[in-house]
């Protein structure tokens, strides 16, 4: 498997990704968010990353979000801004329960660290408990929580600094 920027031939590919996993147990994702204004947004600010198979394939995606919406929630610890948001982590069916989502998630905030970011920071559906289980264990805070696009969230977040 190898961590590499996304590109506009990638496009096809990551929104058929993206449409299998809407309406799956625990996903909030629907056959409209995230689309192809969202691919095209993340790939227009170099915030679009996958992670390919030795064929290729798209085994699953992370984006570097720019969301007013969430970057003014009061939740954010000043001590640790800048913050970036790590958003749309998603892993082909064939490929989960196989760590490739943390996989995704350390590329993601390493990624993060080397564009000046102190921490970073995400939403977690309340419903989602598999992710949950898995950012308790990577160490994140849960800082608060805010109901937005329709849903309730856990707001987690992480210092980059160690």
């Amino acid at each position: 498997m190898r961590f590499t920027a996304a590109t506009a031939e990638d496009k096809a590919e990551i929104l058929a990704l993206y449409r299998s996993l809407a309406g799956t147990e625990y996903c909030a994702w629907t056959d409209e968010y995230p689309g192809e204004a969202e691919i095209e947004g993340d790939l227009s600010r170099n915030a679009l990353f996958c992670m390919k198979d030795g064929n290729g394939k798209i085994a699953g995606t992370i984006s570097i979000d720019k969301d007013e919406e969430v970057e003014k929630l009061p939740c954010w610890r000043e001590a640790l801004q800048p913050g970036g948001e790590l958003s749309r982590l998603g892993v082909d069916r064939e490929y989960q329960n196989q760590g490739l989502a943390r996989r995704l998630l350390q590329h993601g905030m390493d990624e993060l660290r080397r564009r000046g970011f102190q921490s970073v920071h995400f939403l977690v559906c309340k419903t989602n408990r598999k992710a949950i289980r898995s950012y308790d264990k990577l160490g994140f805070d849960i800082v608060g929580e805010c109901r937005l696009f329709g849903e309730d969230w856990w707001c987690y977040e992480k210092s980059l600094n160690g």
